[in-house]
């Protein structure tokens, strides 16, 4: 009896134990561009839905997420939510090295910072506890493999982002994907990760080459223009078209068997979630999460389709 007795106070003093756990007061800033195109759209989605989430699971917990448009205005954002207290930030810069200070200073004040898609020139302990991104070299190097697999003698048009370096990481991924390859990349182009600016230079390549087996993009935005211009011209030679990110429209059409749009890559948005995730582990689960966490470029195919798809996110 006095066995059994003891037992029920270990665990009813386990019990408080987890209660107070989380009853532990813990506020998160969430600093994120402003909705200006997809994928900075569904990074929104994701944070506000996972701030929610976080919140119920754990009652002490107050997340802000604050959306700003440029650099200069996420600064401010950053120094506001000092002011309010927070025990950690999280953020996805707009330009990284421009915030570098801001981000520093949070961090020289002793709260536990995340880093998340864009890392600055210096990406080590002295700006960041934790960096959460995507895998940029991976993402071209998984469509790459693709291409040179399905079509071992296609002749490719790539239509790359911005001359940063994620590109190039992107770009250099893609060239080792196809080494050793019969697969020939016709011509490169900047798309500037715009649909309009994708549509133009598809354009070209579609006025410049008689013959066009496969299109390389490195972004679903981009592809929604590629698909248009593909479309206007009646073109029939154009056998698909790989793209990255994971938009809904694009996973959509993948589900269902679209065959200009048979995989995606992706670049997740919700990478933004996953940090904070980790974050309020940090504070309630007890967990060592400092350091580098780079999520896989996933080949979304038809049959896994399902597990990346959010209906409502805007992205």
């Amino acid at each position: 009896m006095r066995k059994r007795l003891l037992g029920m106070a270990v665990a009813m003093v386990a019990l408080a134990g987890v209660a107070h756990a989380e009853d532990k007061k813990v506020t998160i800033g969430v600093s994120i561009p402003a909705a200006d195109h997809g994928w900075t759209s569904g990074v929104v989605f994701h944070a506000e839905r996972v701030a929610k989430l976080l919140m119920q699971e754990h009652p002490g917990l107050n997340v802000i997420v604050k959306t700003s448009p440029d650099a200069a205005t996420q600064a401010n954002a950053v120094q506001d939510l000092e002011t309010q207290g927070i025990d950690a930030l999280v953020i996805l810069p707009s330009d990284p090295d421009p915030l570098v200070n801001a981000i520093k200073e949070v961090k020289g004040n002793g709260k536990f910072v995340a880093l998340v898609d864009r890392a600055p020139s210096v990406n080590d302990d002295t700006v960041r506890d934790l960096y959460v991104a995507g895998n940029n070299p991976a993402l071209g190097e998984v469509a790459g493999k693709y291409i040179a697999e399905k079509t071992p003698d296609a002749e490719v048009v790539i239509i790359r982002g911005l001359p940063i370096p994620i590109d190039q990481q992107r770009q250099d991924g893609f060239d080792k994907g196809i080494a050793g390859s019969k697969v020939r990349v016709l011509d490169r182009q900047f798309g500037n990760w715009n649909r309009d600016d994708a549509f133009k230079v598809m354009q070209d390549y579609l006025t410049k080459y008689p013959k066009i087996d496969v299109v390389w993009c490195q972004d679903d935005d981009m592809a929604v223009g590629v698909l248009q211009a593909i479309e206007q011209a009646k073109r029939t030679d154009i056998q698909y078209v790989v793209a990255g990110a994971g938009s809904k429209d694009m996973i959509k059409k993948v589900m269902d068997g679209d065959k200009m749009i048979p995989v995606d890559v992706l670049y997740p948005p919700s990478m933004v979630a996953t940090a904070m995730e980790l974050t309020a582990a940090n504070f309630y689960d007890q967990v060592p999460v400092r350091g580098t966490y780079i999520l896989d470029a996933t080949l979304v195919t038809k049959d896994n389709a399902k597990d990346f798809y959010f209906p409502d996110s805007p992205f």
